[in-house]
């Protein structure tokens, strides 16, 4: 413990430091004040509030913290040292250590509690909104978890729900949020889940993850009540007044969540900064082959993420993003909803993507918006939307939105899949802005970028985002490599005679996954012995910045912003009754990036149309699964091995597409 003396009293602090000096500044109104604070104590203490010498040596300054505190006249230097310190010239000699912890985003929320974090159809909310509506839910997941799994009678967990799992099914509002704070709160894993999947796909992601409880809100009650009754868990449905009336936080006072034990015991994490290597989130994601393997991200992986994007892009605690993405996808649950909520900024949410809707909240004053991503899809949807009601009688858009976004929006950003250049050309066009290609996947969150401020190359992805490294390499048969190209954000050094040569993309650094739930082998296969992802994609770099060629192999196809893996969808198609045989490919496509596209042989020798296929689909696939282009043959081309050559197909088949 550090002991505190002070003018007629003695104190003794038996919390961390940080806990203890918020108390002292909410007491006294310094709120306003606390960052000039935090910053000369975390000079002196440790990355968790303690000492980072003997407490002796500390304590002059904890003295001086205190004085600031109580009297409000204290000074601090350039360097954050406190000039009226008792001792100055030991608190610049202790004053030299900086501190980088990992701490989770509901805990960086402290800091903007009176900025608006979301704006929903369901109205605007702070900060301090989103942390009380969070902590009293998760104060309800921890009172149905002891009740529903403690054994031990009167024995009550604080964490009954440490390490577990719980899957959420929520709109792209308030509700989502709620769901995925209250789960790090109850120090629980955040497995979302995606609304357009059929319930079997739901179910599969529940079972395999292993969740002890499923939170949904009411609209969903209808596809999670079955998949809870067949694997026999709790299902937790929350009431619209839990993440929209004020009336359903915890007691009545603003500062609860501040003064609650729940967060004290929370931040006691930053201590030996656990939350580095702590699990966070599971997002599913379609494989190469096989089921979809959970994607285990810790809140470090996530840190280093959102980092990377905040020194890349500029992100700032003024900045306003429009979110239009799905929330079981690594770009619109990190890149555009934790990330702008890391800094302070702030989000409109629409509950789903609607061409005109988008378009009216694009040119709208009100909500303020200067951010915009999407994946390439969208941007040719609204282009599409542009050119129809343009030529309607009575057109909602101006003639030149460009003027408009040209000056409203200092970045919109374009990634999931590949940009083709007529709609990064058609939207400058029409925008004022050239998008901002990027590149990332489930796995490594983002890893390269065009610059923010500099020229954009069509149909290239730029250089590794600040943390990550990039390397390029060729495989031999024997399972060995050779280096073509090592990047990071300032430094490349390529392989003479290798500039222009394409070969696997590989990734390193903290944005890294830690691993696939439960699948050791998959996990250790993914990666090289020195400890380079496999990303599966081929690349080359050449005049300054890399470029994807393409997958490196055919049975994954980028279309709409999804990873598909070809190998699922033709596990899911052999399922239908007339289905025999079934090759999917993905062929180019200026909206889509590619085309799902289906070549069957069916048992009964008729023809089966994309409308027959849909209606049984439907039920079974994900939306973005099922074929948009399909056609049947007698026989399926095989080789002597039975395997189909797929890329001989596309080209016999559709030349026209190639």
């Amino acid at each position: 413990m550090i002991h505190i003396s002070m003018a007629m009293r003695t104190q003794v602090l038996s919390i961390p430091l940080f806990d203890y000096l918020d108390t002292r500044i909410h007491e006294h109104n310094l709120t306003g004040q606390y960052t000039h604070v935090e910053m000369a104590v975390r000079r002196c203490l440790s990355y968790g509030g303690w000492p980072i010498h003997c407490q002796n040596k500390a304590q002059h300054f904890v003295l001086s913290c205190e004085r600031y505190v109580y009297h409000a006249n204290g000074k601090f230097d350039s360097n954050g040292r406190f000039t009226n310190c008792l001792n100055y010239s030991r608190c610049q000699r202790y004053s030299t250590r900086a501190v980088n912890v990992t701490t989770p985003v509901f805990l960086r929320a402290e800091k903007f509690v009176e900025n608006t974090a979301l704006i929903t159809q369901h109205g605007k909310y702070s900060y301090s909104d989103l942390l009380l509506y969070s902590a009293n839910f998760a104060q309800k997941l921890n009172t149905l978890s002891n009740k529903a799994f403690n054994k031990v009678k009167g024995h009550v967990k604080e964490f009954p729900l440490e390490g577990e799992r719980i899957a959420f099914l929520c709109e792209n509002d308030m509700s989502y949020k709620v769901a995925q704070w209250a789960t790090w709160m109850c120090k629980a894993i955040a497995v979302p889940l995606c609304k357009s999947h059929p319930i079997s796909e739901l179910e599969y992601f529940v079972q395999d993850s292993g969740a002890c409880f499923i939170v949904g809100t009411e609209d969903f009650k209808s596809k999670l009540e079955p998949i809870a009754s067949s694997l026999n868990l709790p299902l937790v449905l929350m009431p619209e007044d839990a993440y929209t009336n004020s009336s359903a936080v915890i007691g009545d006072d603003d500062d609860a969540w501040m003064n609650s034990e729940v967060r004290k015991h929370l931040r006691d994490g930053l201590n030996a900064d656990e939350y580095k290597k702590k699990r966070a989130m599971i997002i599913y994601t379609s494989g190469t082959t096989g089921k979809p393997k959970g994607v285990v991200t810790t809140f470090g992986n996530i840190d280093a993420q959102m980092q990377g994007m905040i020194k890349a892009w500029g992100w700032r605690a003024d900045d306003s993003i429009l979110h239009v993405l799905p929330l079981h996808h690594v770009h619109g649950v990190v890149n555009v909803l934790m990330t702008p909520l890391y800094c302070g900024a702030q989000c409109v949410m629409l509950p789903q993507f609607n061409p005109k809707l988008v378009w009216e909240s694009l040119i709208s004053d009100e909500p303020r918006v200067n951010v915009f991503m999407a994946v390439p899809t969208v941007y040719s949807k609204l282009i599409q939307e542009y050119d129809k009601q343009i030529a309607s009688s009575t057109p909602y858009l101006p003639a030149e939105p460009g003027q408009v976004l040209k000056e409203k929006f200092r970045l919109m950003v374009s990634g999931s899949a590949a940009l083709p250049q007529p709609v990064m050309e058609r939207w400058a066009e029409l925008s004022g802005h050239t998008l901002l290609e990027r590149y990332g996947m489930t796995e490594i969150g983002m890893a390269l970028t065009n610059p923010l401020h500099g020229h954009r190359v069509p149909g290239a992805v730029g250089m590794p985002f600040p943390g990550v490294s990039a390397r390029v390499v060729e495989w031999t048969e024997s399972g060995d490599n050779t280096t073509l190209v090592t990047a990071t954000s300032n430094n490349v050094t390529v392989t003479p005679g290798k500039e222009g040569v394409s070969g696997e993309l590989l990734i390193k650094g903290d944005n890294v996954f830690q691993e696939y739930w439960n699948k050791p082998e998959a996990t250790a296969e993914s990666f090289t012995p020195d400890g380079w992802f496999k990303t599966g994609d081929t690349a080359l770099y050449s005049d300054g910045v890399f470029r994807i060629v393409g997958r490196t192999s055919v049975d994954v196809i980028k279309s709409g912003g999804y990873k598909i893996s070809a190998l699922d969808i033709e596990r899911h198609l052999l399922a239908h009754p007339d289905i025999l045989d079934v090759a999917v490919i993905g062929l180019p496509d200026e909206t889509w990036g590619q085309l799902v596209t289906a070549v069957m042989v069916t048992r009964s020798g008729d023809p089966m149309t994309l409308d027959d296929l849909r209606g049984w689909a439907q039920e079974k696939m994900a939306p973005y699964h099922v074929p948009r282009l399909v056609t049947c043959l007698q026989e399926m081309p095989r080789n002597a091995m039975g395997k189909v050559n797929k890329k001989q197909l596309a080209k016999d088949l559709f030349p026209e597409k190639l």
